[in-house]
């Protein structure tokens, strides 16, 4: 039998790997575009990285995609996302 505080610890890990991607992504852009996101303003959903962001900087990162990309799977592996919209 599963005890409750096994099956919490699985769900805190599942969250902290959320929290550690979206740092991730933040340190990414921040590097390669030089521009400062919120937490609040990501959501990472089936490997799509979701920006809440103005147009322009949307426009720069669509640019700079590849750098992105490349940059995310060097610091996260496997569990990188893969499109960002």
């Amino acid at each position: 039998m599963i005890e409750i505080k096994d099956l919490l610890l699985k769900f805190s890990n599942l969250l902290l790997s959320e929290e550690i991607k979206k740092n991730t992504v933040l340190n990414v852009l921040k590097e390669v575009i030089g521009v400062d996101v919120k937490p609040e303003d990501i959501k990472i959903k089936n490997n799509t990285i979701y920006l809440n962001i103005k147009p322009i900087y949307k426009n720069e990162i669509l640019l700079k995609k590849d750098l992105i990309n490349l940059k995310l799977k060097e610091a996260l592996g496997k569990k990188a996302p893969q499109k960002i919209v």
